[in-house]
């Protein structure tokens, strides 16, 4: 059949680097597994988490499953920038930590993944994204997708891996994600306060990657960037319960977009009401009423009884490596541990060395960067005593 016409295809895949990183460790994985079908493997790889929902959400999503079986009760279509009810439950979260939003500023999603890359909607593809690196891939291959230009910062062990923005940086994107994956690093407030002064200044837009702030344990340390002053005018932010309660599985995730956010004339918050009301049919009323529940005080409760089970993994693991005298940043206020591999050894090759000798699997750190050669991460969501004995052989090989 002869074909008269051809539609283009959006070009920009075909500069999308391979996905290489997570091919690559099942492949190792896979091939390790068919020598040594024996063996257990201590998952420390991705980051996903082991533990079941809390009981108050099951309670909630029962309940929701019961409300769609009457039909005093039933629900089809939702609003598409979600639920009243949770939109406003979201905002009363803000507010116990001094943010207050009103809960036309809070947008309900599917999770942050998704909106990562749905809220480049926004923007004119003729401006720059800035990447801080060690970055999460998804934020370079969604702007490689528009066919945005996009600009690398560093980040190093020298500056912690929170680096400041500088006189002659130029962008209008900016990805903030802290605590950071794959770092675990958590920037200040004093060093957030310097990026918000710098895209305010600059007429820059933050995308901030919120995901893990449910971590933070130190209470000096902001959970938003709206705990800082002047972020209403240059920020929005995104988060998601996948970490905070279990939700990997269940999906969904929240956006907030302050009213007071213009540029060039155009109220960003409209702009997304409008491009939700276009894109989307909403988020299912069984899990908005599932996820309600994360935010009562029993389920708050239940949801860092589970957090608590991983910092400890964390914990048991920063021990082993502090005896080591291993350098490593993260695990403190977030499931990450990023560790520095011993003098002249590659990320690859600690990956390879880790699995061959001690049956243990993490991600190397250039998977999210060059700067991140030289360097291993660790998630902290596994089971506790395969934590515990990862941390044994590691001391015994590394000692």
């Amino acid at each position: 059949m002869e074909i008269k016409a051809m539609i283009t295809p959006n070009m920009n895949y075909a500069n999308l680097k391979d996905s290489y990183l997570f091919y690559n460790i099942s492949q190792k994985i896979k091939a390790y597994l068919e020598k040594n079908p024996d063996k257990h493997l201590y998952r420390m790889g991705i980051g996903d988490v082991s533990l079941p929902l809390c009981d108050a959400v099951i309670k909630a999503l029962h309940e929701g499953v019961n409300d769609q079986a009457e039909k005093e009760s039933f629900h089809g279509y939702m609003p598409e920038c979600g639920a009243p009810f949770l939109r406003e439950t979201i905002a009363d979260y803000y507010g116990r930590r001094g943010v207050f939003l009103s809960s036309e500023e809070v947008f309900v999603s599917s999770g942050a993944s998704d909106e990562l890359g749905d809220i480049l909607d926004l923007f004119d593809r003729s401006g720059t994204a800035l990447v801080i690196e060690p970055a999460y891939p998804a934020y370079v291959d969604a702007n490689v997708m528009a066919g945005r230009k996009i600009e690398f910062l560093a980040s190093n062990k020298e500056n912690g891996f929170l680096p400041e923005p500088t006189e002659d940086l130029k962008a209008d994107l900016l990805y903030i994600c802290s605590p950071n994956n794959p770092t675990g690093a958590v920037f200040s407030r004093e060093k957030l306060k310097k990026w918000v002064d710098y895209a305010n200044k600059n007429g820059s837009v933050i995308l901030f990657d919120a995901a893990y702030e449910a971590f933070i344990e130190d209470d000096s340390l902001p959970h938003s960037i709206f705990e800082i002053e002047d972020a209403k005018t240059c920020a929005i932010e995104i988060c998601s319960l996948s970490k905070t309660a279990g939700f990997t599985g269940t999906r969904l995730g929240y956006t907030v977009i302050p009213k007071t956010l213009e540029r060039n004339g155009m109220n960003l918050n409209a702009m997304w009401v409008r491009n939700r009301t276009t894109k989307t049919n909403g988020v299912s009323y069984i899990i908005q009423k599932g996820a309600s529940a994360v935010f009562t005080p029993e389920g708050q409760e239940q949801i860092h009884n589970n957090i608590r089970i991983y910092k400890n993994n964390a914990k048991v693991f920063m021990k082993a490596l502090d005896e080591l005298g291993i350098w490593y940043c993260g695990g403190k206020n977030a499931p990450y541990i990023w560790m520095k591999c011993p003098e002249g050894v590659s990320s690859w090759e600690m990956f390879d060395k880790l699995l061959n000798e001690i049956q243990v699997v993490g991600t190397p750190g250039s998977g999210f960067g060059a700067c991140g050669e030289g360097y291993f991460r660790f998630s902290m969501f596994g089971d506790p005593e395969d934590t515990k004995e990862a941390a044994k052989r590691i001391t015994e090989l590394l000692k």
